[in-house]
């Protein structure tokens, strides 16, 4: 699951860099990550939660979580799932820092 993350916030290569390699840029971005049916609703959750990130001087800090549980109610999660996608959508935040961190190095 923490490579979704990494993937939604991993910048593909550009036109020159996949022309450096004589490759286009949909060639040189790789194959898609695959998402198994058992993270899918925490993968959507996270994805509509993709403009709730809280800001400090130095970047992304974390989601807005009080947006977090109006954002599952409308992606549709069961009540007695909340805790669990709440767990799934915590690992790919963490995931997803670190690799705005790395990015910024």
């Amino acid at each position: 699951m923490r490579a979704v993350a990494k993937a939604l916030y991993t910048p593909g290569p550009t036109e020159e860099e996949a022309q450096a390699y004589g490759l286009t840029v949909e060639e040189a971005s790789g194959p898609p990550v695959e998402v198994w049916p058992d993270n899918l609703e925490a993968v959507n959750v996270f994805i509509a939660m993709s403009t709730q990130w809280r800001i400090g001087m130095a970047g992304p800090t974390g989601l807005d979580y009080t947006a977090l549980a109006h954002t599952m109610r409308l992606c549709g999660v069961k009540a007695a799932d909340r805790a669990s996608v709440f767990a799934e959508v915590r690992t790919l935040e963490d995931a997803a820092l670190e690799t705005l961190r790395a990015a910024k190095k």
